[in-house]
């Protein structure tokens, strides 16, 4: 869809900061990363004899991911992160990659996203909701790890769970009303609709249509963290229509008329 502009053959590097990421998230972390490309090389840093990361050991053998021993060699001092940046520029120098995924919370790796992105590589950031401003802008997209099990809005996920524990049947109604909560939720957050309204100005051409696609490229460029399944959305299409305030069209491709580009206008006011 729309929401995800990338090229699923991309070779990528993934470099996941052990001490800044939790181990239960690396089965949804690497389905995530298979949108973006194809995963060639899986490293993991950290000092692996300290009991902390214990529970990374088990995930490790099941994913193929290679653990790489860094040492702390003084305490109150983060060794992992030299070790990650060496790395990674050692697979840079290659040009084997065209796309590197550091997977932490870590504003020291800031210079490293932007000195990969200086080489014409792709640099997909993934971390909590606490990462430095700094590092998800020095990233091309950047996807917070909190949003990677829960692709639902909290109301959907509530009303879900409540009926299934009382082992009741999830009827289409009681669905129907939980996603028009969610349509409307989005329709009055004004905040979102003027970050949508403006990455739309920037773009538009003279006859008021543009792509959804192209949207989507430059909410990305300016916001590297927005993805539309943060708001309850699949794509950002949905998104657009649950606002309400962009008039939409598909056209069929000239070369495949099977499959429609999705064209929005801002309706008139």
């Amino acid at each position: 869809m729309v929401d995800e502009v990338s090229d699923k053959t991309a070779r990528l590097a993934v470099l996941i900061d052990a001490d800044n990421v939790e181990a239960s998230l690396v089965e949804p972390l690497l389905k995530e990363i298979a949108n973006y490309g194809i995963t060639c090389v899986k490293r993991i840093y950290g000092d692996w004899t300290q009991s902390q990361l214990s529970s990374w050991k088990e995930k490790l053998h099941r994913f193929a991911i290679q653990p790489i021993q860094q040492f702390s060699y003084t305490s109150g001092k983060n060794s992992t992160d030299s070790a990650l940046i060496i790395d990674a520029m050692d697979l840079l120098y290659t040009n084997k990659f065209d796309g590197f995924c550091i997977v932490s919370s870590d504003s020291d790796f800031t210079k490293l996203a932007c000195r990969i992105r200086e080489s014409g590589s792709i640099v997909y950031g993934f971390g909590e909701r606490k990462t430095p401003e700094a590092f998800i802008k020095a990233c091309d997209r950047f996807i917070y790890t909190e949003g990677l099990d829960n692709r639902a809005t909290k109301e959907t996920q509530t009303s879900i769970a409540t009926l299934a524990s009382k082992n009741e049947q999830v009827s289409t109604e009681v669905l129907q009303k939980t996603f028009e909560q969610v349509h409307s939720k989005i329709k009055h957050n004004t905040e979102l609709v003027e970050l949508v309204k403006q990455a739309y100005d920037t773009i538009v051409g003279k006859d008021g249509w543009t792509k959804v696609c192209t949207l989507g490229n430059q909410l990305h460029q300016v916001y590297p963290s927005f993805k539309s399944k943060d708001y309850g959305c699949a794509n950002l299409s949905k998104l657009i229509q649950s606002m309400e305030v962009f008039e939409i069209k598909q056209i069929p491709q000239t070369k495949n008329p099977n499959h429609k580009e999705i064209y929005i206008k801002l309706k008139n006011t």
